[in-house]
């Protein structure tokens, strides 16, 4: 009790402090919300959907917002013009990544890509990961493996079909597929239970999902990271200890048995970076772990989810899903499964998928971190200041978008907005310098999950379930909590 007294009288000083000397910047700052001491507006993260309710203090103070979460000032952009000038105009002073005291432990220090911070080690990496691991070439490499996958998906649901069409948890099917995507393509091979200390993979990379998206109070008091008042830090140790040795298990079993006529998955592609010398910047162990955990975490949930979103939507829009079907019976026919290169005739396709990523965005806040001082719209924004891009609010924008809350895959017909966010107007994967350069990838999975499950199968939610109830818990940073498994009764459709 003692320590906490201690702490919580530092704490007091220390903001009294900072707003004595920071009040003369405070009137060139964009209006704000009414904060408390001390924790100034960290109450507004600390809810079950923090995204929505900026999204509605955003309507009331404009879509530059001003907020102090603890130490760190942070502003909020809302809209797609603020947008454009913090991701186009003022990319290059926006572009870092703010301290995270999660990407301490699962990145080895953001050694990754995604929290690393902005500069020669970011630009050299992102450029590796581009040309290595995320090329279309490489991309496509993987193009059967795929196809298998999804093709055991199909058989193992239409045995359940023909047997009295039992009810299927589509939420654990999808999950599961896509881990197993994800892990063939890493690692090359399925990722068991037994290979992370004997807990379920799936439950354990989730854990890490939850703890990561969690508030953590050392990211904005940086000197209570060391006590850990909240135990996230404890936690994430561990995890980033369980984590550790089972790369550095896979990475042995690579070099140990390495066959080079196979297709090389990320493990061995890093490992024949880091052995040829050849990356423009210290390269080992660390970073090759960094960017696998990188690219595992980043791929498990979030295409899961946004696939997950989108059957949802179909299933509760059943005009919207016997459409979809009719182009992929008319594209495809009804003697074969969709292949890959179906998916650029499937037009209806592509804007149900960018519909569904423009009401659920995976990640629906982003955070970026200012380099220097500036000037936006005449606000003043200082270094080390955090920028929150809320996406959720900007694709729900009634001034870009009309009937926001509806699903309605229409409203792209004809136009040039795609989730690239290129427009600022959709931005499931960002935009700019730090945009998600594996949203290629992600979209092309996403697609070939719902366009193989909506042609194979004919959909009916089971008695006593509406579709207006099926729900996935928004939690802070990313969709990562179901609620209510998607279940459906699928009877098959293809001739064979």
């Amino acid at each position: 009790m003692t320590l906490i007294r201690a702490t919580l009288v530092i704490s007091l000083l220390v903001y009294a402090l900072y707003v004595v000397l920071n009040i003369h910047k405070r009137k060139r700052f964009p209006p704000s919300p009414t904060g408390f001491p001390i924790l100034g507006h960290l109450y507004l993260l600390a809810g079950k959907n923090p995204h929505q309710h900026l999204q509605k203090l955003a309507k009331k103070y404009g879509p530059m917002m001003y907020v102090q979460l603890g130490l760190v000032p942070a502003i909020v952009i809302s809209s797609v013009d603020a947008a454009e000038k913090v991701l186009k105009t003022y990319d290059h002073i926006f572009a870092s990544r703010p301290h995270s005291e999660a990407s301490q432990y699962l990145s080895y220090g953001q050694k990754n890509l995604i929290f690393a911070k902005y500069g020669v080690y970011w630009r050299n990496m992102r450029k590796l990961c581009t040309v290595h691991l995320l090329s279309n070439h490489k991309i496509n490499s993987f193009q059967s493996m795929r196809k298998q996958e999804l093709q055991l998906l199909i058989e193992s649901i239409k045995k359940e079909a023909d047997h009295d069409r039992v009810v299927v948890d589509l939420s654990a099917r999808i999950l599961s597929l896509n881990a197993n995507l994800t892990c063939l393509m890493i690692f090359g091979k399925k990722c068991m239970d037994e290979d992370l200390d004997k807990r379920e993979f799936k439950a354990i990379v989730q854990d890490v999902v939850d703890l990561a998206s969690t508030p953590n109070l050392g990211d904005f008091f940086p000197f209570l990271g060391v006590i850990d008042l909240q135990g996230l830090n404890r936690k994430l140790k561990d995890l980033s200890m369980v984590f550790d040795e089972f790369l550095e298990r896979i990475i042995d079993e690579h070099v140990e048995y390495h066959d080079r006529d196979q297709t090389k998955d990320f493990v061995d592609t890093m490992m024949d970076i880091m052995q040829s010398g050849e990356a423009e910047f210290q390269f080992d162990r660390r970073h090759v772990k960094a960017i696998l955990l990188d690219m595992l975490l980043a791929a498990m949930d979030t295409t899961a989810s946004t696939a997950e979103w989108i059957l949802t939507e179909l299933l509760r829009h059943p005009q919207v899903m016997k459409k979809l079907q009719n182009e992929l019976q008319e594209v495809v026919g009804l003697e074969r499964m969709v292949e890959e290169p179906d998916m650029e005739n499937l037009n209806y396709l592509n804007m149900v998928v960018n519909e569904g990523l423009r009401l659920h965005p995976a990640v629906p806040l982003f955070f970026h971190e200012a380099m220097e001082d500036c000037v936006v719209d005449d606000f003043h924004i200082q270094k080390g200041t955090r920028i929150i891009i809320n996406c959720y609010a900007i694709h729900r924008d009634p001034n870009v978008w009309p009937d926001p809350e509806k699903f309605f895959p229409e409203r792209f017909v004809g136009s040039s907005i795609d989730f690239r966010g290129r427009d600022f107007q959709l931005l499931p994967f960002g935009s700019g310098r730090r945009s998600c350069p594996g949203m290629q990838l992600g979209v092309t999975i996403v697609r070939l999950m719902v366009a193989q499950l909506v042609h194979c199968f004919e959909w009916e939610l089971p008695n006593g379930i509406d579709a207006c109830d099926l729900d996935i818990d928004e939690k802070f940073g990313m969709v990562t909590c179901r609620e209510k498994p998607l279940l459906a009764m699928p009877t098959y459709r293809l001739k064979k």
